[in-house]
C-alpha cells in the first residue's frame, strides 16, 4: 500500500490537509471524495530509503521455495479458506525470509480487494514471471488452484535438477580450488628458495628450470597485478553477462560448444516445453505462454527464436511451423509439438517431451561431470611433473657431474 498526502476542500470551503493510505493514486481520490467534495492535490509520500541488509534473506526465491509455496496454496485453497488467510497462513509458516517479506506484502494489497497476480507484480520483483503469469491466468480462468499444482510439479522437478548438479560440481570444485592454492604457494614460496640453491650450482641450468624461475619470479613480484587483472576480467564478463547483448552472446557460446552446448540445448528444450505446457495449462493463449517463455528462458538466443515466433502464430502458422526455422531447438521437440497440436494434446505432448529432455540433460551432465575428475588429475599432473622435473633435473646433472669428476 503506498501513502498519500493530499489537500482536499470540504463543502463548507474550509481546506483540509491529511494522508491517506491507498493501492494507487485512483483508489485514494476515490476514497477522498466519499468525504470532501473536492480534491485540490495529491502526491504520494516518499518513504525514506534504509540501507536495511539482512544477510539471512536470499538474494532471489529458489526454486525449493517457489515448489513448496505452490504446493500450500493449492493445498489451503482446496480446503476453502480465503485468499487473504491463506496468504497469511502461508507467510507464516515460511522459513524463506525474502518469499515471507513479498507474502506478507501482497496480503494486504488482496485484503483491499486487489488480484494476487496484480499484487506479486508490484511486491515480488524477483518472483519469476512464470510463476505470477500462471497465477494470473489462474485467477482470470478460475482455476487458480489446478494452476499452482502445475507450479509446484513444475519448480519441484527444476529444484531436483539443480540440486543433483551442484551436488555432483561440489567435490571437483573443492579440489581444483585446493590445487589452485598449493600450486600458487610452492610457485611463490618454495621455488625461490629452491632458486637460490640451483642458481649457485654455477652451470647453466636446463631451459625448463628456467621457465619455471621466471614464471616463480614473475609471480612473486607482480602477483597483486595477475589478482587485480583477474578480478577486472572477471568482472568485466559479469557486468557484460548482465546486458541484453552479452546474455545473447554468451548463450551462442555455450550452445555452440561440444560437450557443454548438447546440455545447454537440452536444458533449453526442456524449459521450453515444460514451461509451455504450465501456462497453457493454466489457460493462457499459446501466443501470450510464448512470449513469457521467450523472456524467461536462460538461454537467451533461443528466447529470441521464441519470441520472432509469435509474429508468424499471429499471422495464421501453426506452433510447430513457427518453429520449424529454429537453429537451436532440438528437431524432434518441434515434431513433437507438431504432434501435439495436430492430435489435440499439445499440453500432455509438452509434458512428456519436457521429461525427457530433463531426464538427457541429467545424463549428458552426468556423463560431462564423470569426465572432470580424470581431466583436474591429468592437468594437476601435468603441473606437478613440470615442477618436479624442472627441480630435479638441474640437481641430478650436478650429481652425474661430481660422479664423472670421481
Amino acid at each position: 500500500m503506498q501513502t498519500y498526502k493530499y489537500r482536499a476542500i470540504a463543502k463548507d470551503g474550509t481546506t483540509v490537509n491529511g494522508v491517506i493510505e491507498a493501492y494507487d493514486e485512483f483508489e485514494a481520490v476515490n476514497e477522498i471524495r466519499k468525504t470532501y467534495a473536492i480534491v485540490d492535490s495529491i502526491k504520494p509520500v516518499r518513504k525514506e530509503r534504509r540501507v536495511n541488509i539482512d544477510i539471512n534473506e536470499p538474494l532471489w526465491v529458489s526454486n525449493k521455495t517457489l515448489s513448496l509455496t505452490a504446493n500450500q496454496f493449492a493445498i489451503m485453497l482446496k480446503a476453502g479458506l480465503t485468499m487473504t488467510r491463506t496468504i497469511e497462513l502461508i507467510a507464516d509458516q515460511s522459513d524463506d525470509k525474502l518469499m515471507r517479506r513479498i507474502l506478507r506484502a501482497c496480503a494486504g494489497d488482496v485484503a483491499a480487494g486487489y488480484s494476487l497476480a496484480g499484487s506479486l507484480r508490484k511486491n515480488g520483483k524477483k518472483v519469476p514471471a512464470v510463476f505470477i503469469e500462471t497465477v494470473a491466468a489462474g485467477e482470470e480462468s478460475g482455476t487458480l488452484e489446478e494452476s499452482f499444482k502445475s507450479l509446484e510439479a513444475y519448480y519441484s522437478r527444476a529444484h531436483k535438477t539443480q540440486k543433483k548438479v551442484k551436488s555432483a560440481l561440489t567435490y571437483p570444485t573443492i579440489v581444483l580450488l585446493l590445487a589452485i592454492v598449493v600450486i600458487g604457494i610452492v610457485m611463490v614460496v618454495l621455488v625461490p628458495r629452491m632458486t637460490e640453491t640451483l642458481q649457485g650450482i654455477g652451470t647453466e641450468l636446463p631451459l625448463v628450470t628456467r621457465i619455471l624461475i621466471a614464471i616463480s619470479t614473475f609471480f612473486k613480484n607482480w602477483w597483486y597485478l595477475v589478482l587485480i587483472g583477474l578480478a577486472a576480467l572477471i568482472l568485466g564478463l559479469f557486468l557484460f553477462g548482465r546486458t541484453e547483448r552479452g546474455r545473447m552472446v554468451y548463450s551462442k557460446i555455450r550452445i555452440r560448444m561440444p560437450v557443454l552446448g548438447k546440455i545447454t540445448r537440452f536444458n533449453a528444450a526442456a524449459q521450453t516445453a515444460n514451461t509451455l505446457a504450465t501456462l497453457l495449462a493454466a489457460g493462457l493463449p499459446v501466443t501470450r505462454a510464448l512470449d513469457i517463455v521467450s523472456r524467461v528462458l536462460d538461454t537467451r538466443c533461443v528466447g529470441k527464436e521464441l519470441n520472432e515466433s509469435i509474429v508468424k502464430l499471429e499471422s495464421g502458422m501453426s506452433l510447430g511451423e513457427s518453429l520449424k526455422e529454429s537453429l537451436y531447438l532440438p528437431p524432434m521437440l518441434i515434431e513433437m509439438i507438431t504432434v501435439g497440436e495436430s492430435s489435440g494434446m499439445l499440453e500432455d505432448t509438452l509434458r512428456s517431451i519436457g521429461l525427457f529432455y530433463s531426464e538427457e540433460a541429467i545424463a549428458a551432465s552426468d556423463k560431462a561431470l564423470s569426465l572432470i575428475e580424470p581431466m583436474i588429475t591429468i592437468i594437476l599432473g601435468v603441473v606437478v611433473g613440470f615442477i618436479v622435473i624442472a627441480i630435479y633435473v638441474p640437481i641430478f646433472t650436478m650429481s652425474t657431474g661430481i660422479a664423472g669428476s670421481y
